[in-house]
């Protein structure tokens, strides 16, 4: 009666042990809970767990834990183990049966011996020399394999010196001991076996996700450079906001899932980019589409010019005869023909300035490239046209940047693409949230950002983190076409004003600013010159 009781007590810590091991989300710690386990329900006193490494074919020393001895190595313990993997096969391609855990490898079978020093059939020069040099005993022996459920072996469980419950004496492994740690070793290699299909299939879509990161970056390096650093700084600013201890947002804290959630959704931020037309991503000049446009004005400021000159030839054919300067009215063409030479160069040069795009355009530059749009010329069809077509004059007043209205709702719509890819994938549980981190970063406080339109109370804190990341990366970025990456101090005034306008979350700021966060990314993706020595009290908006 007490053995089935005792019995059945095992069973139960057999099936808790399972429910463990499904539970198990780190691979190190997973196997430190199976050998554990291994040791605990057949009382063994050390014990060693192996994992194959076929390509090698050979068994790799992966978990060892000697209790008598004090001895923890691999695993969770910070101990390497230095032994040498053990070889399923010799030099000339036999296998090796010599070993204990090599035979239940290579045939699969459990192999139990109740005293290796009397023991026949395998070789056990090794444990000798280990006993001789610790003073241990290595007496009974149980090696299983772990089969996953294709029934492949992907390593085996050896276990020393089980132990009597009473007095402590070694004694052999039972029978029941034995069918206890197959049973174990079954449950252990399938949990092993789905972790590891977890992590490949996570390295899977993480490397997925380089994938599209990488076609975007082929179609514009500025994206891919903006692609790659947005999350980092995301995740620098997540952590300083999980480790304050003040503020309304003292209580926000992250778990590794969640770590893991915000690092997916800040590399997919912008994969909706892969739609957008490169030409108007990487637009470097007001006129630029497939190419700068400039260089066609340029050519027609040349026929304009030409034009002038043959008009002033004849003119002084017509006078003279010859061509020659010989009168004041001949001396009067020529010095108007030289001024509409110089008016039509440096207009060609401002066009040029304006075309490069900046901060703002005055008025009065803008009128005068309207006046300049104005001039005629003959195309190659013989047609008298203005100087510059509507969308040309469109362009070349833009107040601000390269971009036109148009252009920017194609740029703007990258973000609804976003959400459209995102949110139409089977994401699990633990990643459910992702579509919403990565499609909010445009959105602002005041509710007047897009897509959505959404207020800070509509929106969780991680895409608010992101909203800011991927302002100051754009801020400071140093690698696109179209202008100059700012200085800590200019970025930082720019959003300090889009704090106190209702751009950004006001509280995230100050955690932004009051950890340093800015200054932590500087260091790693700024050039020197960017930066310089910030006086925080003339920044808008920071709370000292």
């Amino acid at each position: 009666m007490q053995s089935a009781e005792h019995l059945l007590t095992r069973l139960k810590e057999l099936n808790e042990i399972g429910i463990a091991l499904s539970r198990q989300r780190d691979i190190n710690s997973l196997l430190e809970t199976i050998l554990e386990a291994a040791k605990r329900i057949t009382h063994a006193d050390a014990g060693t767990l192996y994992l194959l490494e076929p390509d090698h074919q050979q068994l790799r020393f992966e978990i060892m834990r000697t209790d008598s001895l004090n001895i923890a190595m691999g695993g969770t313990s910070g101990v390497p183990i230095t032994f040498y993997p053990i070889h399923l096969y010799d030099q000339d391609g036999n296998p090796n049966h010599a070993m204990v855990v090599s035979h239940s490898a290579l045939s699969g079978e459990t192999v139990n011996i109740p005293d290796a020093y009397v023991a026949e059939g395998y070789d056990f020069s090794g444990t000798k020399k280990f006993d001789a040099k610790t003073g241990y005993r290595s007496q009974s022996f149980l090696s299983v394999p772990m089969r996953n459920h294709e029934d492949e072996v992907i390593g085996v469980l050896q276990l020393i010196n089980a132990l009597d419950r009473e007095n402590g004496e070694i004694i052999p492994f039972s029978q029941d001991d034995q069918q206890l740690l197959e049973s174990l070793a079954s449950q252990a290699a399938i949990a092993l076996t789905n972790r590891r299909l977890i992590e490949q299939l996570e390295k899977l879509f993480e490397a997925f996700i380089q994938l599209i990161n990488t076609a975007i970056d082929d179609k514009s390096p500025y994206t891919g450079g903006h692609c790659a650093r947005v999350p980092v700084l995301t995740m620098m600013l997540a952590e300083a906001v999980n480790r304050t201890t003040k503020g309304p947002l003292k209580d926000f804290v992250m778990t590794d899932k969640d770590r893991h959630e915000l690092k997916i959704a800040g590399l997919l931020h912008d994969c909706g980019k892969i739609t957008t037309p490169v030409h108007v991503v990487d637009k470097a000049t007001k006129l630029q589409t497939l190419f700068d446009r400039i260089q066609l004005v340029d050519t027609r400021f040349e026929v304009l010019k030409r034009d002038a000159e043959i008009a002033m030839l004849r003119s002084l054919s017509f006078l003279s005869g010859r061509g020659e300067v010989e009168n004041e009215e001949d001396a009067a063409i020529l010095a108007e023909y030289e001024a509409r030479i110089r008016q039509l160069n440096e207009d060609r040069e401002f066009l040029r300035r304006c075309n490069i795009g900046g901060e703002a355009m005055s008025d009065d530059d803008i009128a005068r490239v309207q006046r300049i749009a104005a001039y005629r010329w003959r195309d190659t069809t013989g047609l008298e046209v203005s100087l510059l077509s509507d969308d040309e004059l469109e362009n070349l007043t833009l107040r601000a940047g390269t971009l036109t209205q148009a252009e920017r709702e194609i740029i703007k719509h990258h973000i609804v693409v976003t959400i459209k890819m995102l949110e139409a994938l089977p994401w699990p549980k633990y990643l459910k949230n992702v579509p919403e981190y990565a499609g909010g970063h445009h959105e602002r406080m005041d509710g007047k950002g897009y897509p959505r339109g959404l207020m800070r109370e509509q929106m969780s804190v991680q895409a608010r983190v992101m909203g800011i990341a991927d302002i100051f990366e754009a801020l400071t970025a140093k690698d696109r076409p179209y202008k100059v990456g700012k200085t800590l101090t200019e970025s930082l005034t720019i959003l300090g004003k889009f704090k106190l306008g209702g751009h950004i979350d006001p509280d995230l700021f100050d955690v932004f600013i009051r950890e340093k966060v800015y200054l932590d990314y500087a260091k790693h993706f700024l050039a020197p010159e960017q930066i310089d020595e910030v006086d925080l009290s003339k920044i808008p908006g920071v709370n000292l």
